[in-house]
């Protein structure tokens, strides 16, 4: 009887914990993926974008979606004036953070890639304007 309770409580958790739909306790309520991909696209620039990435992770694959909105925030800043040489640059710096954890299994290693592509687009939209704020 103990072991037929123990298994259904095994069950009822390992249940809860592959369910597909993914939230977190994010300023201060729950929310769902979807709703935090609209927050980071609503902010007001990359620096906010990130802060709520960080704020918002999961620590788990839905992280790259997290991610991706931060990347194309962020890129904002800086994509369309970059020359050849510098787009190839990041590029290259993406790729090294996708080969960084490629080798490694579980959901964990594709939030940590996420969190690199998005440090890496972070920098340089730093970058990016600091050199416009110094033009001016």
């Amino acid at each position: 009887m103990l072991l037929r309770s123990c298994l259904a409580g095994l069950f009822v958790v390992m249940s809860a914990a592959t369910s597909p739909a993914l939230s977190a306790v994010c300023m201060a309520k729950s929310m769902m993926l979807d709703e935090i991909v609209a927050a980071i696209d609503a902010t007001k620039g990359c620096a906010p974008a990130m802060k709520l990435f960080t704020d918002c992770a999961f620590g788990a694959s839905g992280d790259v979606q997290l991610g991706e909105a931060v990347e194309k925030k962020c890129e904002a800043d800086f994509l369309s004036g970059l020359k050849g040489a510098q787009k190839k640059a990041y590029a290259s710096q993406l790729g090294r953070c996708d080969r960084k954890y490629r080798n490694e299994s579980g959901t964990m290693y594709r939030s940590f890639t996420a969190f690199c592509r998005a440090e890496v687009s972070q920098r340089y939209s730093q970058k990016a304007l600091k050199a416009g704020a110094k033009a001016r």
